[in-house]
C-alpha cells in the first residue's frame, strides 16, 4: 500500500504545483489588467479635463473674435462719421467752434474707448498666443505620453502573446503527465495487486517453511542430543582441526592476486638488476675512467659489491615463484597456511642486508664526485640530493620487510602476531610500498637533472651518456614497477583484509601452523576418499540436445490431456484389431476346413475317372492342404489361364494348358496377400498418425482461439477505458481553452477600446490643432 501511494501523492503534488503556477500567473495577469485599467481611466480624466479647457479657450476665442467684430464695426461706423462731419465742419465753421467743442470730447471718448479696445486686443493676443503655446506643449506631452502608451501596450501584447504561448505549453505538458501519470498509476496497481498477491503467497511460504524449519530444529536437536558424543567446534584446538568448506573462488582470486604479484616482482627484480649493473659501469667510467687510469679504491670496493648483486635479487624472484606454485586450488589460503611467505622474507632481509652494506660506499663515491673539479655547484646539489633518495630507499626497504616478516610470522610462530593485527600490517603495507614508489619518483627525477647537467660538461664521453641513459631507463622502470605494485595492492587490501576470515567455521582462525598443517592433510584425504567414492556416469543426453527437446517440449501444442485422449484412443484401437485378429483366425480356421472338405471332394472324383491320375492329384491336394494349414491362407483352383482383377490387387495365371503346380501357386497367392496386407496396414496406420496429429492441432488451435478472444475482450476493454480517458482529457482541454479563450478575448476587447480611445484622443487633439491654425491666421490677417 506504501509502494502504491507514493506515485498516487507525486501525483497530486506535481498537480499541485502546476496549479499554483497557474493561479500566480493567473495573479499576475489580473494585475497587469488593473493597471492599464487605472491607466487608462486616469488617461480619460486628463483627456475630459484637456477637453474642457480646450472648450474654455475656444468659448474665449469665440468671445474675442465677436468682441473684435464689434469693435472693428464701430470703428467703420466712426470713421463713416469722421468722414461726413469734414464737410460740414467746412460749411458751417461757425457753428462747428460750437459743436468742435462736443466733437473733441466725443473724439477723445472715442480715443480713449479705442486706447482701451487696442490695449484689450494686445491683451487677448497675448493670452491667445500663451494658450497656442500651452496647447502645443500639452499636445507635444500628449502625444509622447501616446507614443510611451502604444509601446507599453504593445509590450502588454507581447507579454500577453508570451504568457498565452507559455500556458498553452504548460497545458500540453500537464495534459502528457496527467497522461503518463495515468499509465503509471495503472501499472503501480497492477504491480500493487501483483505485490499484494507475492505477499500472501510468500507469507504462506513463509508460515510452512517456519514450520518446516521447527520440526528439523527439533529432529536435529533431538539427534544431537542423543548421538552426539561431543561438538569439537565448542574447543578452538579441535575446531582448527575440522576442515573448512573449500571456496573454490576465494583459492582461483588468491592464485590469480599471486600471479600478478609474481609478475610485478619479476618486473621490479629487472630493474634493480639493471640499476646496479648500470651503478656499477658508471663507478667504471666517472669520475675517472678505469682504461686510462686506477679508479679509487673506494670504487674498486663498491664495484665488486655491486657486482655481487645478482645473488641477493634473484632470490626475491625465486622466493615469490615458490609462493605461486604453493598456492592451488586444492589448498586453504590464508597467512597460517603461506609457509613459503617465510623464505620470501628471508630473501627479502638478505637483499636489505646488500643494500646496507653498499649503502656507505654509495654515499662516499657522491661524495668523491662532488669534490673533482669537474663537478659544478649545480651538479654538487644533484649529488647531495640522489644521497638522501639512496637513505631513503634503503629506510623504505626495511620498513618493506618488516611488516613482511610480520606477516610470515602467523606461519611459523602463531604468537608472534595477533590476529587484530592483521588489517593494521597490510594497511602499512600499503602505505610502504606508496613511500616506495615516492622514493623512485624522486630518485628519477634527481637522477634525469644530473643527467642533463653532465651531458653537457666538456669532457663528457660517449660512454657516460649511455650508461647514464641506461641507469635512468632502469630508474623508470623501477619508479613504474613500484607504481604499479602499490596500485595494485591499494586496489586489493579490502579482499586481502575480508579473506583473513576465511577458514574453520564457528571460530577466530587457525590456532597455528601445526594444525593448519593437520587440517591440510585431512583435507587431501577427504578429496581422495571422495574421488574413490564418485562413480562414472552414465551416458546422458548432450547438453545441447537436452535444451532444444526442451524448447521442442515446451512450445508443443499437445497438452497432458490431448496426450491423455490419445494413449485411451490407441488402446482401444488395440483391442478392436485384437478383435478383428480373433475373428481372421476364425475365418482362416473355417476357410482351412472348407479348403479341406474341397480337396477331399476333388479327390474323390478324380478317383472315379482314373484310377492312375487319383494316386497323383491325392498326393498334391494333401500337400496343398499342409501348406494351407502351416501358412493359414486360402487358395483357389483355377484352370483357365485368366488375369483377376479385384479389391486386393491383380493376379495373373499361367495360361498353359496342363494342371499347375500346386505349391507354387500357394506360394504366389499368399505372397500376394501378404504383400497387399502390409500395404493397407502402413496406409491405415499412416491414416490414423494423420487423424491424430490434425486433432490435437485442431484442439491446440481451438485453445490458442480461447485465449485470443479473452485477451481480444481485455483488450477491448482497456481500449473503452483509453477511449473514456482520451474523451475526459479533451473536454479538460476544450474547457481550458475555452477559459483561456474568453480571457484573451476580454484582454483584447479591453485592448481594443483602449486603441479606440487613443484614436478618439488623436482625432480630438488632430481637430484641436485644426481650429488653432484657423484661430492663429485669423488672428494674423486681422
Amino acid at each position: 500500500e506504501a509502494m502504491f501511494e507514493l506515485p498516487v501523492k507525486q501525483k497530486n503534488i506535481s498537480q499541485e504545483n502546476s496549479n499554483f503556477f497557474l493561479r500566480a500567473q493567473n495573479q499576475v495577469l489580473k494585475k497587469g489588467v488593473v493597471d492599464e485599467q487605472a491607466n487608462s481611466a486616469a488617461l480619460k480624466e486628463q483627456l475630459k479635463m484637456k477637453d474642457q479647457s480646450l472648450r474654455k479657450l475656444q468659448q474665449e476665442m469665440d468671445s474675442l473674435t465677436f468682441r473684435n467684430l464689434q469693435l472693428a464695426k464701430r470703428v467703420e461706423l466712426l470713421q463713416d462719421e469722421l468722414a461726413l462731419s469734414e464737410p460740414r465742419g467746412k460749411k458751417n465753421k461757425k457753428s462747428g467752434e460750437s459743436s468742435s467743442q462736443l466733437s473733441q470730447e466725443q473724439k477723445s471718448v472715442f480715443d480713449e474707448d479705442l486706447q482701451k479696445k487696442i490695449e484689450e486686443n494686445e491683451r487677448l493676443h497675448i493670452q491667445f498666443f500663451e494658450a497656442d503655446e500651452q496647447h502645443k506643449h500639452v499636445e507635444a506631452e500628449l502625444r509622447s505620453r501616446l507614443a510611451t502608451l502604444e509601446t507599453e501596450a504593445a509590450q502588454h501584447q507581447a507579454v500577453v502573446d508570451g504568457l498565452t504561448w507559455k500556458y498553452m505549453e504548460t497545458i500540453e505538458k500537464l495534459q502528457n503527465d496527467k497522461a503518463k501519470l495515468e499509465v503509471k498509476s495503472q501499472t503501480l496497481e497492477k504491480e500493487a495487486k501483483e505485490c499484494r498477491l507475492r505477499t500472501e503467497e510468500c507469507q504462506l511460504q513463509l508460515k510452512n517453511l517456519h514450520e518446516d524449519l521447527s520440526g528439523r530444529l527439533e529432529e536435529s536437536l533431538s539427534i544431537i542430543n542423543e548421538k552426539v558424543p561431543f561438538n569439537d567446534t565448542k574447543y578452538s584446538q579441535y575446531n582448527a582441526l575440522n576442515v573448512p568448506l573449500h571456496n573454490r573462488r576465494h583459492q582461483l582470486k588468491m592464485r590469480d592476486i599471486a600471479g600478478q604479484a609474481l609478475a610485478f616482482v619479476q618486473d621490479l627484480v629487472m630493474a634493480l638488476l639493471n640499476f646496479h649493473t648500470y651503478t656499477e659501469q658508471r663507478i667504471q667510467i666517472f669520475p675517472v675512467d678505469s682504461a686510462i687510469d686506477t679508479i679509487s679504491p673506494l670504487n674498486q670496493k663498491f664495484s665488486q659489491y655491486l657486482h655481487e648483486n645478482a645473488s641477493y635479487v634473484r632470490p626475491l624472484e625465486e622466493g615469490m615463484l615458490h609462493l605461486f606454485e604453493s598456492i592451488t586450488e586444492d589448498t586453504v589460503t590464508v597467512l597460517e597456511t603461506t609457509v613459503k611467505l617465510k623464505t620470501f622474507s628471508e630473501h627479502l632481509t638478505s637483499y636489505i642486508c646488500f643494500l646496507r652494506k653498499i649503502l656507505p660506499y654509495q654515499l662516499k663515491s657522491l661524495e668523491e664526485e662532488c669534490e673533482s673539479s669537474l663537478c659544478t655547484s649545480a651538479l654538487r646539489a644533484r649529488n647531495l640530493e640522489l644521497s638522501q633518495d639512496m637513505k631513503k630507499m634503503t629506510a623504505v626497504f626495511e620498513k618493506l620487510q618488516t611488516y613482511i616478516a610480520l606477516l610470515a610470522l602467523p606461519s611459523t610462530e602463531p604468537d608472534g602476531l595477533l590476529r587484530t593485527n592483521y588489517s593494521s600490517v597490510l594497511t602499512n603495507v600499503g602505505a610502504a610500498l606508496h613511500g616506495f614508489h615516492d622514493v623512485m619518483k624522486d630518485i628519477s627525477k634527481h637522477y634525469s637533472q644530473k643527467a642533463t647537467i653532465e651531458h653537457e660538461l666538456p669532457t663528457a664521453t660517449q660512454k657516460l651518456v649511455t650508461t647514464n641513459d641506461c641507469i635512468l631507463s632502469s630508474v623508470v622502470a623501477l619508479t613504474n614497477g613500484a607504481g604499479k605494485i602499490a596500485s595494485f595492492f591499494s586496489n586489493n587490501l579490502d579482499y586481502f583484509i575480508a579473506s583473513l576470515s576465511y577458514g574453520p567455521k564457528a571460530a577466530s582462525g587457525f590456532i597455528s601452523p601445526l594444525s593448519a598443517e593437520c587440517m591440510l592433510q585431512y583435507k587431501k584425504k577427504a578429496a581422495t576418499y571422495m574421488k574413490s567414492l564418485r562413480k562414472p556416469l552414465l551416458e546422458s543426453v548432450p547438453y545441447e540436445e537436452a535444451l532444444a527437446n526442451r524448447r521442442i517440449l515446451l512450445s508443443s501444442t499437445e497438452s497432458r490431456e490431448g496426450l491423455a485422449q490419445q494413449v485411451q484412443q490407441s488402446l482401444e484401437k488395440i483391442s478392436k484389431l485384437e478383435q478383428e485378429k480373433e475373428h481372421w483366425m476364425l475365418e482362416a480356421q473355417l476357410a482351412k476346413i472348407k479348403l479341406e472338405k474341397e480337396n477331399q471332394r476333388i479327390a474323390d472324383k478324380l478317383k472315379s475317372t482314373s484310377s492312375g491320375q487319383s494316386v497323383g492329384l491325392a498326393q498334391e491336394n494333401a500337400a496343398v492342404s499342409n501348406a494351407a494349414g502351416q501358412d493359414e491362407a486360402t487358395a483357389k483352383a483355377v484352370s483357365e489361364p485368366i488375369q483377376s482383377t479385384s479389391l486386393i490387387g491383380t493376379l495373373t495365371r499361367s495360361s498353359d494348358s496342363e494342371v499347375p503346380d500346386v505349391e507354387s501357386r500357394e506360394d504366389l497367392i499368399k505372397n500376394h496377400y501378404m504383400a497387399r496386407i502390409v500395404e493397407l496396414t502402413s496406409q491405415l496406420q499412416l491414416a490414423d498418425s494423420k487423424s491424430v496429429h490434425f486433432y490435437a492441432e485442431c484442439r491446440a488451435l481451438s485453445k490458442r482461439l480461447a485465449l485470443a478472444e479473452k485477451s481480444k475482450e481485455a483488450l477491448t476493454e482497456e481500449m473503452k477505458l483509453a477511449s473514456q480517458n482520451i474523451s475526459r482529457l479533451q473536454d479538460e482541454l476544450t474547457t481550458t481553452k475555452r477559459s483561456y479563450e474568453d480571457q484573451l478575448s476580454m484582454m483584447s476587447d479591453h485592448l481594443c477600446s483602449m486603441n479606440e480611445t487613443l484614436s478618439k484622443q488623436r482625432e480630438e487633439i488632430d481637430t484641436l490643432k485644426m481650429s488653432s491654425k484657423g484661430n492663429s491666421k485669423k488672428n494674423k490677417s486681422r
